[in-house]
């Protein structure tokens, strides 16, 4: 039996239950997405991952050096990094010559969506009008990303390719909890104000891109229809981060060793972050996103009961429960990062009704109910910089 189940309440919509207790540190359910991809700046930096499931393609030694911008950095324990004993089953696409981590995530690719949006020797032609459309987004969402074109494209390789379209059709709809407006006002709050200017030219560039009105599996995609997409995309897109430097570091810290060689392990780390940190500041992992049915359905709550996690570094994602939970309650997720997390009733309230639209009404928010509606110094300093933006 399932540990969680999908029900929908009047207040907050639909949201997962738990069927059974489920202890601490438990995972609830793993899922892989409906469709993954790498953000476009990603990629343009030399961040290499597998374009199928987003699994690191280098090495955690020439990902520290790349990202350190050092060619000398040699690691200790090779047999940590999982990428090395990978290496020989790295393949590409005959076509185009983009990259994947193994014959299963190519075949995978193929048979889903990438033999039809596949780009083939004009995958570097700077003027092939899917370049232009990719170029063109960029353009409007520097780093750091939140959504990546790149899900839209392979979007469309789905419904090219599938045997069932109105299953497809499903799919997607599935994702739909609120009108397209409200889920587009969220899109610009995260892409900006330019955005609301742009997303006509987005459209035809698309047009351009498909040759969507001769193709009769894309007639959805009218002006409404792409804008519903985007909507879809942007609220219920997942970010992804994989490491192969991150699965190395994990995966020495669990190694047996004596206690001289543990702390040069960990002196090394340490300069080695710093070093990354001197020259690509935070963006160190492959970063991408995914929509994912059944984490799409997980509701937000201050001080939740369960986090997301990518256990095999790659686009597999694991629901996993950082307190006990009890048979019947809620299963909640954190929408707001660490930082924001941290910070007071006022603040999180003011940034969840900005960017999700939704009055927050969870336990931890309604024991602070009494705190002044005012942030701190500290938090009056942020808003700031961000009016002044």
């Amino acid at each position: 039996m399932e540990k969680v189940v999908i029900k929908s309440t009047a207040d907050k919509g639909r949201g997962l239950y738990a069927t059974e207790l489920i202890p601490d540190g438990t995972t609830i359910f793993e899922e892989k997405p409906l469709v993954s991809c790498q953000y476009s700046w990603n990629t343009a930096y030399g961040y290499l991952a597998c374009e199928y499931c987003l699994g690191p393609l280098e090495t955690a030694e020439r990902n520290v050096q790349r990202l350190a911008n050092d060619p000398n950095i040699m690691l200790p324990r090779a047999e940590c990094c999982p990428v090395e004993a990978n290496l020989v089953n790295h393949t590409k696409c005959v076509q185009c010559g983009v990259l994947y981590c193994s014959s299963e995530c190519l075949n995978e690719a193929q048979n889903r969506y990438h033999a039809t949006i596949c780009l083939g020797a004009e995958v570097h032609n700077e003027q092939h009008p899917v370049n232009v459309l990719v170029d063109f987004w960029k353009k409007m969402h520097y780093p750091p990303e939140t959504c990546g074109i790149m899900l839209f494209v392979k979007i469309v390789g789905l419904f090219r390719q599938t045997a069932d379209l109105q299953a497809l059709q499903a799919q997607l709809q599935d994702f739909v909890h609120k009108s397209v407006n409200e889920d587009l006002l969220i899109f610009h709050k995260m892409l900006g104000e330019k955005f609301t200017h742009q997303i006509e030219q987005l459209y035809q560039l698309f047009c351009s891109a498909f040759n969507i009105e001769s193709d009769d599996r894309l007639s959805w995609l009218t002006p409404e229809g792409f804008k519903s997409l985007i909507a879809l995309v942007g609220t219920n897109g997942q970010g992804i981060g994989t490491s192969s430097f991150g699965d190395w570091v994990k995966n020495v810290g669990a190694c047996k060793m004596e206690d001289k060689e543990r702390q040069a392990v960990d002196e090394l780390i340490d300069d080695l972050y710093s070093k990354m940190d001197d020259v690509v500041g935070t963006f160190l992992n492959n970063e991408g996103s995914a929509l994912y049915p059944k984490q799409s359905k997980i509701n937000h709550s201050c001080a939740p009961n369960a986090e997301t996690v990518f256990p095999h570094s790659n686009h597999i994602l694991a629901l996993r429960a950082t307190r006990d939970i009890q048979p019947g309650e809620e299963i909640c997720i954190s929408y707001l990062d660490e930082c924001n997390a941290q910070r007071s009733r006022h603040t999180r309230q003011k940034i969840l009704k900005e960017y999700y639209l939704f009055v927050c009404q969870c336990e931890k928010c309604e024991s602070q109910i009494t705190d002044p509606d005012e942030t701190s110094e500290d938090e009056d300093d942020d808003d700031d910089m961000e009016d002044s933006d």
